[in-house]
């Protein structure tokens, strides 16, 4: 006897929405009409959650949530108040949610139930809010933006309606009652979406991205020199940066970087736009202030902060004496873990050809610092101190022979 014999159960949510776009289907939800906590557990589901009753399934580990309507309680996204009783119908169920395409639920033998419309809107490729009580929730804001970088590649689209809504939402100050690890939840699904800029771009429609990313909201509309960007806006070079590292399946990591890395440009003195003279610094001390206030993990921050510092190290390697070459490695970490450099260079790279029609140029310098950090490698520490050298003559001794490697390298690179 299975564990869901006898109990009214629908398949709600993303995947009847992907499996109805043609999309990957990367995991299950269900909804359990009419059934108790008692009678869930006595079938063998475990509970998880302490907001509502959310179980999982003995056997497949799918989560089973009993069908529930919600209440706003206070401001915030947790002020909620919900009501899981066994009276709550699946419609009910549904109509609490935050798009008409997240509520379309489908019974066991495929046929569906679709109280919002939602499989016209997603015929009609629009992203609709279902009610007025979208609005009770401000971390919808980020999921509506987060859902259209998501589908945008097939040509999925905001509602005004909606983005009317959103940017209420964003007046009204509920967004900064949003904890820091969601916002940090969504922003960091949202880079790996097949347009990120996209996510960017919506939050900046409804007034958002001003509230929740002052940084990156100021650098649109600043200008740089045409002869290097081609774009001009500042803004819009990350958009393109941000979209390039997405078309190259780089990791999160690579992604935030991209997204942090000019961040300093916002604040250039006008009387010398639109050079930008010394933006590195400024830029990694503000990526170092926005990352802490995300709570972004360590490793983003890292990443993001070096490349901040340290891209136009990167853009002009063939120059850089050998000394500055080392210095570069030990700044960033690559001579702890040679990956390093290579996402360091996957955001440099996209930084390079995330510029209006230079998408394909090359970059040479990538393999000339590959290279470079072979030669650093190469040197043989345990000959060094076969010599009887020990302390700190034994690391002043290592690094005079990794500058002369270095010196070799440029010498025939």
């Amino acid at each position: 006897m299975s564990a869901t014999d006898g109990l009214d159960c629908f398949l709600v949510g993303g995947a009847v929405r992907d499996r109805l776009l043609g999309e990957p289907v990367v995991e299950r939800d269900w909804v359990v009409v009419g059934a108790t906590p008692d009678e869930m557990l006595t079938r063998g589901f475990k509970q998880v959650g302490n907001d509502f009753p959310v179980f999982l399934h003995p056997d497949n580990g799918e989560e089973y949530a009993l069908a529930r309507t919600e209440r706003k309680t206070g401001s915030g996204h947790q002020a909620f108040e919900f009501d899981t009783s066994a009276s709550v119908t699946l419609e009910e169920d549904l109509t609490r949610r935050d798009l008409t395409i997240n509520a379309i639920a489908e019974r066991t033998d495929g046929t569906l139930v679709d109280p919002c419309g939602g499989t016209q809107d997603l015929e009609q490729r629009t992203l609709r809010h279902i009610g007025d009580a979208f609005a009770e929730d401000p971390l919808r804001v980020l999921r509506v933006a987060r859902f259209a970088a998501r589908l945008a590649h097939l040509g999925f689209t905001v509602a005004e309606p909606t983005l009317a809504l959103m940017r209420q939402i964003s007046e009204s100050g509920e967004l900064e009652t949003l904890s820091p690890e969601r916002i940090w939840s969504e922003l960091s699904r949202a880079l790996m979406a097949n347009k990120p800029s996209v996510f960017i771009e919506t939050l900046r429609r409804c007034g958002a991205l001003k509230v929740l990313l002052p940084e990156v909201d100021a650098l649109f509309g600043v200008p740089q020199p045409e002869k290097w960007h081609p774009e001009i806006d500042t803004g819009l070079h990350i958009l393109l940066a941000l979209d390039y590292a997405a078309s190259q399946s780089f990791d999160a990591t690579v992604r935030y970087a991209v997204l942090m890395h000019d961040l300093g440009k916002a604040l250039t003195p006008a009387e010398i736009l639109p050079a930008h003279h010394g933006h590195e610094e400024t830029s990694a001390d503000l990526t170092e202030v926005v990352s802490q206030r995300l709570r972004a993990p360590k490793q983003f921050q890292n990443l993001a902060i070096s490349v901040a510092r340290y891209h136009l190290h990167s853009h002009t390697a063939k120059a850089l004496k050998s000394k500055t070459l080392l210095k570069l490695f030990k700044a960033i970490g690559a001579l702890r873990d040679s990956d390093i450099l290579e996402r360091f260079l996957e955001a440099c790279i996209s930084d390079a050809r995330g510029r209006t029609g230079l998408g394909q140029r090359e970059y040479p310098q990538a393999d000339y610092l590959r290279g470079a950090l072979r030669a650093v490698q190469s040197v043989d520490n345990a000959a060094i101190a076969a010599t009887g050298v020990t302390g700190a003559q034994f690391g002043e001794a290592v690094h005079r022979a990794r500058l002369r490697a270095l010196d070799d390298f440029r010498q025939t690179a």
